[in-house]
């Protein structure tokens, strides 16, 4: 339904734009402002609940790029406000005239600006600082006003440096262990400093004007919700990389160095992984494509020589490396699909007291967009489920905690394997009719015990399926007071549909809110979220998170019910959770987290910090102190024993990064008190499901 919506929407749009949106819709051919009407088109007429562009939207759009381009108040002047001042409630005008005159302005100061910031910084770190003065820094820079002189601006740069400085002058003092006197490591700090400041300008020097151009058009985006988003095209097609876990290229990730590109992981399963051809640590010099000259990337921006990096699986690229050990080679390397493996689901087993029990981590709902039937997060979990079978598991534990989201379809397919039929998510467009989706395969692929672990970062698809299991009574939903809150369905619009005869290049995409979704109940997701059945703390407890702290979120409504039956599975439901609760209540560790939460709550309060180099200290030790206290948390042992599958273990002989990572993983879930938990849940459940097929067995004896 999901894609048949985009392309009913493509349709009432292009019917309409390509009587307007040609090329000579504008006398310079000016691409910003063909994109600035695209968009604010496709927004008036296919967002979910359209807004208004008059003066209060372009007052907060006014706000809102000044702080996305400035947001620490270190290159504006008060001045230079009062400058911008004047197109405050004119951006609406200039936005109906596709007029970026406001957008112009602020570049333009901003580049001037940034400029001197460089000759400002590099001036301050040729003094030391004196770490002996009582002063202090408030790093709440939304309360603070914007620098009424050049003056004010400097010393508010010379404080931000020292602060920064500061914790790199005590790591050197405390690591001192060959008598070097102090006045030599807080230059060598300052030097750290400076180096760390060079690669940040360094990186905005690359950004070019276009780049943030960008950053306009989502400042005016964001202003309908927060999950429209414009893609620039490179941005879309990173966008789809994560929808789908795979691209095609050499399997490395780089970074960039004054040198070239630098390598920093290699991906496992890629090509340079197979051919062993590169190394973390070497760097390329230059790229060249098979049987053309290579092009030196040196200074090139690193989007850029990833480009030329990546291309179409089965070609060669050439590349010039300097390898750690110093030497020079040329390397040729056959690009391919490169899988990233982390994006998928994955399954291990647990064992505990000779009971065996599986559990399945998603971290997202993928999707290949090209392709539906080539690789999804349903069929990988059903996969999953089928294998955990026959490992002879007796209860499920389906893990979605910082789980954001992804495809509509892959929920509704994923439920079914839990349930016999029925509806999942009911879905409205603006101003239109529900649409309920259902289950319609009979089939259960797991009937059996089921958990399903959620926290304040599980969003969007996360919470329909949690929100589904929830309704049914089918699975108990384990975790945060609520999830993230996200209830809206968004559809990506490539701009170069909407266009006729364009010779701009790509125009990207743009991300747009069309629906928003409910649960079977009839209640919203939106704001609310999930609430757990069971309630469990975590470090994110007291920490503003999800939706509700989102700029401009959508409200929350309820519609009518979808007709459905509770699941019959289990007897004792309610009981179920009142056993956990009891156990969380009486468990140290869950009261440790708790105390945790709200020390963190606490310590991001301050936004106060001491500049003296004793009181630092002295504010460190105590800080240091709670740490220890709160140790434990870190060596919290379950005593759970987690296992990976037959399969994998059978990949471990040819890959032993993947050996490495599944370990890391199961050491790591063993001390999740979380986890444990879900153990526990399962383990009622399942004596309920002992006792329900006994009723079951004498009633039909009787």
């Amino acid at each position: 339904m999901k894609r048949n919506f985009t392309l009913a929407l493509l349709v009432i749009l292009v019917a309409v734009a390509s009587c307007s949106f040609t090329n000579k819709s504008f006398e310079n051919d000016d691409k910003d402002k063909l994109l600035l009407d695209l968009i604010t088109y496709v927004l008036e007429r296919g967002h979910y609940e359209p807004k208004n562009l008059n003066d209060n939207f372009s007052s907060n759009v006014f706000d809102d790029f000044i702080d996305v381009v400035d947001p620490t108040k270190r290159y504006f002047l008060e001045s230079d406000i009062r400058d911008f001042e004047k197109y405050r409630f004119q951006i609406d005008d200039e936005i109906k005239n596709t007029d970026i005159t406001f957008f112009n302005i602020v570049y333009q100061r901003l580049m001037k600006r940034m400029s001197e910031a460089e000759g400002i910084y590099k001036e301050i770190l040729e003094e030391p600082f004196d770490y002996s003065i009582q002063e202090t820094i408030n790093i709440d820079y939304k309360e603070q006003e914007f620098a009424a002189s050049k003056k004010q601006l400097k010393e508010r740069w010379r404080k931000q440096l020292k602060y920064n400085t500061l914790g790199v002058y005590d790591n050197k003092l405390s690591e001192n262990e060959e008598g070097i006197s102090k006045d030599q490591l807080e230059a060598e700090a300052r030097e750290t400093t400076e180096n760390t400041l060079n690669d940040f300008f360094d990186f905005i020097g690359d950004l070019e004007r276009k780049d943030w151009f960008v950053q306009y058009i989502n400042t005016i985006v964001d202003e309908f919700d927060p999950h429209t988003f414009y893609f620039a095209p490179d941005d879309k097609e990173k966008f789809d990389i994560g929808m789908s876990g795979k691209f095609e290229g050499i399997g490395a990730r780089l970074q960039k160095r004054p040198e070239g590109a630098k390598v920093v992981e290699i991906i496992s399963g890629g090509p340079v992984w197979r051919e062993q051809s590169l190394e973390v640590g070497d760097e390329i010099l230059k790229v060249g494509q098979q049987g053309e000259e290579a092009i030196d990337i040196v200074g090139m921006r690193l989007d850029d020589a990833i480009k030329l990096i990546k291309g179409p699986k089965g070609t060669i690229v050439d590349l010039t490396v300097r390898k750690v050990d110093g030497t020079v080679q040329e390397v040729s390397i056959k690009r391919d699909v490169v899988v990233l493996e982390e994006s998928y689901a994955k399954s291990a087993t647990v064992k505990d007291e000779g009971n065996k029990y599986g559990l399945i981590n998603l971290p997202k709902f993928y999707v290949d967009f090209e392709d539906y039937t080539e690789r999804n997060a349903a069929t990988d979990v059903a996969k999953e489920v089928e294998r955990l079978k026959q490992e002879g598991v007796e209860g499920i534990i389906l893990d979605l905690r910082d789980n954001g989201g992804g495809s509509l379809k892959t929920v509704v397919d994923m439920a079914g394997l839990f349930i016999k039929e029925g509806p999942i998510v009911q879905v409205r467009s603006s101003g239109q009719r529900k649409e309920v989706h259902e289950d319609k395969d009979e089939r259960i692929q797991w009937d059996g015990p089921l958990v399903i672990l959620v926290n304040e970062l599980s969003a969007s698809a996360s919470e329909i399926l949690a929100a589904a299991m929830q309704d049914y009574k089918r699975a108990v939903v384990i975790g945060s007071k609520q999830t993230f809150g996200k209830g809206t369905v968004q559809n990506v619009i490539p701009l170069d549909n909407i266009v006729r005869s364009n010779e701009h290049g790509d125009l990207g995409a743009i991300k747009l809110t069309t629906q928003k979704f409910y649960r079977i109940n009839g209640g919203s997701t939106q704001l609310e979220g999930v609430k757990s059945d069971i309630v469990v703390p975590d470090r994110y407890s007291y920490i503003d998170l999800g939706e509700r702290d989102q700029s401009n979120p959508l409200g929350w409504d309820k519609i009518s019910a979808a007709d459905y039956k509770v699941w019959d599975g289990y007897i004792d439901f309610e009981t179920t959770i009142e056993n956990s609760k009891k156990r969380m209540a009486d468990n140290p560790q869950i009261k440790l987290i708790e105390e945790n939460a709200k020390w963190l709550k606490e310590q991001q309060g301050e936004t106060v910090v001491s500049l003296n180099y004793d009181a630092y200290k002295r504010e460190e030790q105590k800080a240091k102190e709670k740490s220890e206290y709160f140790k434990s948390l870190r060596e919290y042992d379950s005593q759970l024993t987690f296992e990976s599958l037959k399969y994998e273990t059978e990949l471990f002989t040819k890959d032993s990064v993947l050996r490495e990572k599944r370990d890391r993983w199961h050491k790591n879930l063993a001390k999740d008190i979380y986890v444990e938990e879900a153990i526990n849940v399962l383990k009622d459940l399942k004596l309920n499901n002992i006792k329900s097929s006994q009723r079951r067995l004498a009633s039909v004896k009787g």
